[in-house]
């Protein structure tokens, strides 16, 4: 009856609670539910009531559940586009996987031809190589081979990631770069970042920036924020890895002696595929003072610790000992990549018709490329110092026989009376600081690849380019090599090559529109490539004697010239067309009109051009035939193993068009070479010649194309005797 005129004046929801608290006083029905003991009364409600909140749990957790796995989605299908977009060939796949996938031990052998093997992370990128990723870019490959297996040990690869400037950038891009770290460790390529906030420039007095190290942890937590947000790989802010000598600290400044203190710090987040986040800050040894390092020095100090070079050595340790010790510290890590994320992007180069270095081969351009960024300094009507860069410490490197230093020593006297003016804005008076931060990270490159295994490479790019995920990119068809927008860092690490080849013609290279025209150089993004390379040799040399038809009389090259190695190069024509070489015919005919040979390395590849006579002209030196001799390029060779990889026939093709013959040339291949593809994209123009098997090639430019020229081009592809072995004139 109480219970009854309660719901009369306060409705059912008083009731409801009235009865809760009733329930709670009452000493009745306290069984256990759990153990099947009936309850009357009120204790059933309860026991409704607590199954109602269980079920609401459940469907809470599965709601959120159902979330989680939509982002996990959304994160897979944003990997697998930028993979896709990268449009590995099947030959390249099949060198990615052989080098991540993990070690014998952990897998049964398989084919590297006929399995599509998953990697540790989870990735499985068999499949990713379908129709629409294979053959989109042509690779110089005349006899395609099955590779080989090889056992890959099981080591930790790594890339080390320079960021300048990361308080410049928003949000959005920061996330990107995050989203592509990310990416980089679910495909095996585990980063390690050293943040570059342009201290040094600031700390030229104490006034500039008196809270640097809240910059550095700020900007720090962010990069860790974006790459956490990314998906599985996550990050870790480590601020306490990096020494310096007291003596080198107490300018206030340090550059030198700086090195890892706290290895085990920095290889725990590494194991755990963990990304570490390294500000440019350092603890002197004794005091443990914190000072800020150049981030180069950084780089340097890290790129030593992780290839198995110790910055001191236990003098009292057993050589035996130390040389297992840095043994097993090389076989722990493979550093595979430097990558510097500069808003400059990559290297500039003042006689490229794109305006910069697409792939630099150290070997054979580091010192021109240097001279280049030299040369634009001298020219400068005012050096400003660079933001970056302590000018007053770099002069007072000289001890250490820094060239750089000297350089500003030398052309431009003390420069540090302008130090007033450093971390002051830049006024539009001023020139930008440019030349001198793509001089700071060409010697990195340099500097770090001289540490590194010949495998290793450096690559160099925006932060824009780094944070492109592909998706939100157009599909440009409009010429031959352009390709979807890939993302540098992932098409580098399954390719080991940059975007684009470097011997492609500029004018292939861009996005044609017919509604919005963008110029070819405007449309490139300055992303340069650098390994360790191989040198170019070329006789004869180009720069000191211009190639030219012989004159009767004088002296020119043949092929049995003491500077040549004839067997070597023998070998190398036969290894990589896969036929024997009729030596004697082949002599009979190119000695006394051969124009030049080119050969990269030790004979991986070369080129060997010669002067040939078109039909109806005699051949008897006069000026008249002589300026109707067509260069032509006889044999143009790789080894099998280098084809298709490390950029030897680039090199090769490149040094033949910019420094032989820029005016152009012409060659003829058989219709069903598989390499016709890879020449097709390089050439002018090509033409299949009418009741032969052969396809021309040329690279003369268009302006300089004439009826004439084009009727020699014919006749002497047309006229030309094969010299092989078994007397084949007509290969297919």
């Amino acid at each position: 009856m109480i219970l009854q005129e309660i719901a009369l004046k306060k409705g059912r929801q008083v009731v409801g609670h009235s009865v809760q608290s009733w329930t709670r006083q009452s000493k009745v029905c306290r069984g256990n539910l759990d153990n099947d003991i009936r309850c009357y009364g009120t204790e059933r409600g309860l026991a409704t009531q607590l199954r109602e909140e269980l079920a609401r749990e459940h469907v809470k957790d599965l709601a959120n559940q159902q979330k989680a796995k939509k982002k996990a989605r959304a994160i897979d299908k944003d990997f697998f586009m930028s993979v896709l977009n990268s449009s590995a060939t099947k030959r390249e796949a099949r060198s990615y996987i052989q080098r991540f996938t993990p070690s014998k031990d952990s897998q049964p052998k398989r084919s590297a031809v006929d399995t599509k093997p998953t990697l540790a992370n989870g990735v499985n990128l068999g499949g990713l190589y379908g129709p629409t990723a294979v053959e989109q870019s042509p690779k110089f490959v005349q006899q395609p081979e099955r590779l080989a297996k090889i056992a890959v040990e099981s080591q930790l690869h790594v890339a080390l990631v320079k960021l300048r400037a990361p308080q410049t950038l928003d949000d959005e891009t920061l996330n990107g770069i995050g989203r592509t770290l990310s990416q980089l460790g679910r495909l095996g390529l585990i980063s390690l970042v050293v943040l570059d906030c342009n201290l040094e420039a600031s700390l030229a007095s104490a006034r500039h920036n008196p809270d640097w190290r809240a910059l550095e942890a700020k900007q720090a937590s962010r990069l860790v924020a974006a790459i956490d947000a990314s998906g599985d790989t996550g990050a870790r802010f480590v601020d306490n890895v990096i020494g310096v000598s007291e003596k080198h600290a107490a300018s206030g400044f340090a550059q030198t002696k700086t090195h890892i203190s706290l290895r085990k710090l920095l290889m725990t987040p590494l194991r755990r595929g963990i990304i570490p986040v390294i500000p440019s800050v350092g603890y002197t040894d004794v005091s443990q003072t914190a000072v800020p390092v150049d981030a180069s020095d950084v780089v340097l100090a890290l790129t030593k610790e992780l290839a198995g070079i110790p910055s001191v050595l236990e003098p009292d340790e057993d050589p035996s000992e130390t040389r297992d010790r840095l043994r097993a510290l090389r076989d722990e890590i493979s550093l595979d990549r430097l990558i510097i994320l500069d808003p400059l992007g990559g290297i500039p180069a003042s006689d490229r018709p794109n305006g910069y270095h697409v792939f630099l081969n150290m070997e054979q351009e580091f010192e021109p490329a240097e001279q280049d960024l030299l040369k634009t300094l001298r020219n400068d009507e005012k050096v400003m110092p660079p933001d970056s860069g302590s000018v007053k410490q770099k002069v007072s490197d000289l001890a250490a026989g820094n060239p750089f230093s000297k350089f500003v020593e030398t052309e431009f006297g003390d420069p540090t009376s302008t130090l007033d003016s450093i971390g002051q804005p830049e006024s539009k008076d001023r020139p930008t600081p440019s030349t001198w931060h793509h001089l700071q990270n060409l010697q990195l490159v340099r500097s770090v690849l001289s540490i590194l295994p010949q495998s290793s490479s450096a690559l160099l790019t925006t932060p824009e380019e780094a944070a492109n995920s592909g998706k939100d990119a157009p599909f440009q068809p409009a010429r031959v090599g352009t390709r979807r927008q890939r993302n540098p860092l992932i098409h580098n690490l399954l390719t080991d090559k940059p975007v684009f080849s470097s011997s492609l013609p500029v004018g292939r290279l861009g996005q044609s529109s017919i509604a919005e025209p963008v110029s070819p150089v405007e449309s490139i993004t300055p992303t340069t490539f650098a390994k360790h390379g191989m040198s170019v040799t070329i006789f004869p040399d180009p720069k000191i004697t211009p190639w030219a038809p012989s004159v009767p009389g004088e002296p020119h090259l043949t092929l049995t010239d003491s500077k040549i190695d004839l067997p070597r190069l023998v070998h190398l024509i036969e290894d990589s067309f896969g036929r024997k070489l009729d030596v004697k015919d082949y002599l009979r005919r190119v000695n006394g009109r051969i124009a030049g040979v080119i050969i990269a390395g030790e004979y991986e590849g070369g080129a060997l051009l010669t002067w040939e006579t078109p039909p109806g002209v005699k051949d008897d030196g006069s000026p008249e035939s002589r300026a109707r001799m067509v260069p032509y390029l006889d044999k143009f060779a790789v080894l099998k193993r280098a084809q298709g990889s490390g950029g030897v026939a680039d090199l090769i093709f490149k040094a033949m068009v910019r420094e032989c013959f820029p005016d152009g040339c012409v060659w003829r291949s058989r219709r069903n070479n598989p390499v016709n593809k890879w020449y097709f994209e390089r050439s002018r123009g090509t033409w299949k010649l009418p009741g032969e098997g052969w396809t021309m090639f040329w690279t003369t430019p268009e302006l300089s194309m004439d009826k004439q020229l084009f009727l020699d081009y014919e006749g002497v592809c047309r006229g030309i005797e094969p010299s092989w072995a078994d007397n084949k004139a007509v290969l297919d």
